[in-house]
This record gives structure tokens, C-alpha cells and sequence, in this order.
């Protein structure tokens, strides 16, 4: 079969596997009571990671797909950060005892769109209540568009030592359907800012598939980009879900790229950074060879979790903020995604859990088999099964899908263990969809595989 024909066979809606299960499939039966009894459950000696989430923004970019909103008063900046602070307060009780953090991930939106006291505020509570490892890596998501000399400041004084700064396309007509307008120049100022105030690695997003994009286009802005000389660089496929996200109804279908130049869009600008000698880290990220990721993906210590592909090996991942979801070992809890109900939840005292989902021992094993396929590229489902406490015959409705994989030249398998072959790595979503034992249910839409 050509690539054509590959394209218009596995280009389905699968989800992005940052988690298993993933987030449609949460529960309201998980709330802050049982968030509770999870946190009090979790090891001493556990690390944890901590990601916040911001969800302001100076203007909306019409291809996002965030929970986010615009807000230019300080007043609801200002009460978000007290009450994310007492939401740290919160979470910090109910495990009770010092546990290590060795990442903290600020996103959003933007979260420089908080006062720069105010993020100090923060990270000062974060700090007296958990025991930041003095090598954690703290990482911020950045809109070059709006960094001021304050949160600069901040920023530095933060201890962040990563910063990812939204780039998604440099051509002005891109940019205007997208209604994001940032010049390669604002970029290039933003970065040697950042790095004169001593933050060094400075990861940029790009993406594929959105308006007006062509081939030759994406190439021209992977090579702006590579300018700025980036320690990473995520390559997402942009995600058109305007029955999620309305504002995206703003985007005309006929502007939008086909499959098949899609496609031909993702692997431009894979074919662009390898040039330019960065390894290629799992399915849609990039890094130069001496980056911490590039370096766990050559030792097999690559991970994926809701940031993406990641160097964090903690075994929990707590999210702070509305819309937040947290990885714990029984299971995963989001918070309300509405700022009001998030809010009003810790006023009262109380978790701001909206759903989750309480894991078995078969979503264990089939969350680390997909992870493996997503990050490695190849998995043993028995022996990780085996491992899980689970049945290795739970996992065996994969196998009519794996035999269709393996006959298109997709993947190769030497006894139990399933390797993704060169050919099929751009369709690793739906190698990893076959142990998606949710997904046949149809209860939820999700952006296309390619």
C-alpha cells in the first residue's frame, strides 16, 4: 500500500495518548473525597511533580484549543493566585508529611499573564510547602507577544531553568487567519531576553495543518525558527474541534490542509531539524543531542505525560489550577474547568475535583504499553502485563488490529514483543489506538491520527 493509501486508511480520530485512559473517559464518580484518600495513600518517600495551570490570555488565537479565556483587569488575576495558592494549602494537608518535587510546569494560556508579585507569591508557597529539589527543572510557557521586564524578572528570580514559547507559524497570512501576529524578530528579541536574564533552554511550539499553510511554508518557518536555536521544538498537528472549541468555527474548512499535505507539512519540518543535526524524540518533538530529552530517549528513560514527551519520572504528577488533571498511582482527577466552580470548591474547603477515573490493573498494563509504543517505539504487552498484575489475555483485543498494522508494513512483530517499523512511525497513534480498549465505546471526538 503507498502512502496514500496509508494516509486514508489509519487517518482516523485518535486521541494524542497523553494519559490512558484519556480524559473523556472521566468520571464524575471520582471527586475531591476520593482525591483525598488518594493523596493520603501515596508512598513518603514518593517525588512528585506539580503542573499549574493559568487560564488567561491578552487575546484569543483562534486555532487554540486550551481552556483559557481574555482577561486584561488585575482583579481576577489577582484572585486566581490567591486562591491557586490556597489550593497548593489544600492538596499540601491532605498529604501531610515533605514530599521532593522535582518538576513544576507552569501553562496555561499564559501564565505571565498573572502580576509578577503574584507568581512570586506562588512559587514562594510552593517552596514552604513542598521540598523543591534544588536541581527541579521549572518550566514556563511563554506568548513572546506579551513578556514584560516584570515577569521577565520574576521569571529569573523563579528559579526557571525551561521556558517554551509559542511560535505555531511565521507566515503573515497564517497568522492572520489565526489572528496571532508575532514576527520571527519579536521572537529572536524574546529568546536573547530570556537568556541574558540566564535562562538558557528555551523550547519552541510549531504547528502543522493550520489555515492558508502550504509544504514550502512550514519549511520557511522551521528554518526562522531553528535561528533562534532552540534546545527543543514540539511539532503538533493542529487539532480543528469546533464542536469543542467554537472560536475555531472562525477558521474556514476550505482554508484548511488535506491529509495528504499534512502529511507532506509534518514531514517537511522533520526532515528540516534533522538536517540541522536535532535528534527526533518520539512523535512530534525535537531536540539537539546533548538535551536532557534527546538523552532519556537514547537510554530508554523517555516518559509522556500531559505536557507531552518529558524527562519527569515521578511517579505523580499533581495539577493545580481550574481544568488541572493529576496522575496519581490509583488513578487520574481533573479539576472543574470553570474558574468559578474551581474557585468557589476551595472557599469551602474542598478538593475542586470535577471527574476522574480510578485505575484497574489491564488500564495499567495498556497505559504502559501505549506509552512505550509512543515513546520507544516498541513494546512487550505480555511481559508489561505480566508485570501490571494483569492477565497478558486481557490485552489481546489488540490483535486483529496488529495483524492489519503488520500486514501494511507498519509493524513488525519477533514473538511478543511489537516494534513500529520506520514506515509506520508517523501512524504511531493508531498502532498505540489498538490497546485502546475505550475507544470502541465512542463516547467521545478526537482530532485525526496524521
Amino acid at each position: 500500500m503507498d502512502i496514500i493509501g496509508l494516509i486514508a486508511k489509519y487517518d482516523r480520530a485518535v486521541p494524542r495518548y497523553t494519559s490512558y485512559p484519556t480524559a473523556p473517559h472521566f468520571s464524575t464518580a471520582i471527586d475531591g473525597g476520593v482525591y483525598a484518600r488518594w493523596l493520603r495513600a501515596l508512598p513518603e518517600g514518593a517525588a512528585l511533580s506539580l503542573y499549574l495551570h493559568v487560564p488567561f490570555c491578552a487575546s484569543l488565537c483562534r486555532f487554540c484549543a486550551c481552556h483559557t479565556t481574555v482577561v486584561n483587569r488585575p482583579e481576577p488575576l489577582l484572585l486566581y493566585g490567591a486562591t491557586l495558592m490556597a489550593e497548593i494549602d489544600l492538596v499540601a494537608d491532605r498529604i501531610g508529611g515533605s514530599r521532593t518535587v522535582r518538576h513544576i510546569h507552569w501553562g496555561g494560556g499564559t501564565p505571565t499573564r498573572l502580576p509578577a508579585e503574584t507568581m512570586l507569591a506562588v512559587m514562594r508557597r510552593l517552596r514552604a510547602r513542598f521540598d523543591v529539589a534544588p536541581d527541579a527543572e521549572i518550566a514556563v510557557e511563554i506568548d513572546p507577544r506579551t513578556l514584560g521586564d516584570d515577569s521577565l524578572a520574576a521569571l529569573a528570580a523563579m528559579g526557571t531553568n525551561r521556558v517554551s514559547l509559542g511560535v505555531q507559524d511565521f507566515d503573515p497570512r497564517v497568522q492572520d487567519a489565526i489572528n496571532r501576529h508575532q514576527s520571527l524578530a519579536l521572537t529572536e528579541d524574546c529568546a536573547a531576553r530570556l537568556r541574558s536574564a540566564g535562562i538558557d533552554a528555551i523550547n519552541l511550539d510549531l504547528i502543522y495543518g493550520l489555515p492558508y499553510q502550504t509544504t514550502s511554508g512550514v519549511i520557511g518557518t522551521a528554518e526562522q525558527a531553528l535561528g533562534v536555536k532552540p534546545s527543543r521544538a514540539a511539532v503538533f498537528g493542529y487539532a480543528h474541534v469546533p464542536w469543542m472549541k467554537k472560536h475555531q468555527a472562525l477558521i474556514p474548512d476550505a482554508s484548511l490542509p488535506g491529509t495528504v499535505e499534512r502529511f507532506a507539512q509534518r514531514q517537511a519540518i522533520e526532515d528540516t531539524f534533522l538536517a540541522h543535526g536535532y535528534a527526533a524524540i518520539g512523535l512530534d518533538h525535537f531536540a539537539r543531542p546533548d538535551d536532557a530529552l534527546a538523552q532519556a530517549a537514547v537510554g530508554s528513560r523517555l516518559r509522556r505525560n500531559f505536557q507531552g514527551y518529558t524527562t519527569d519520572a515521578a511517579p505523580v504528577l499533581l495539577g493545580l489550577g481550574a481544568s488541572s488533571i493529576g496522575a496519581l498511582p490509583r488513578g487520574y482527577v481533573q479539576n472543574h474547568p470553570g474558574v468559578p466552580a474551581w474557585r468557589d470548591a476551595i472557599r469551602d474547603g474542598v478538593l475542586p475535583i470535577a471527574r476522574g477515573v480510578a485505575l484497574t490493573d489491564a488500564d495499567r498494563a495498556r497505559r504502559a504499553v501505549i506509552e512505550q509504543i509512543m515513546c520507544h517505539f516498541t513494546a512487550n504487552p505480555a511481559a508489561i502485563a505480566a508485570d501490571s498484575g494483569a492477565d497478558p489475555a486481557e490485552l489481546a483485543d489488540a490483535e486483529p488490529a496488529l495483524r492489519g498494522l503488520e500486514a501494511d508494513g507498519l509493524v513488525e512483530r519477533d514473538g511478543n514483543r511489537i516494534t513500529v517499523t520506520g514506515r509506520g512511525r508517523p501512524f504511531v497513534r493508531a498502532v498505540a489506538a489498538a490497546f485502546d480498549s475505550y475507544l470502541a465505546r465512542g463516547v467521545a471526538r478526537h482530532s485525526a491520527a496524521v
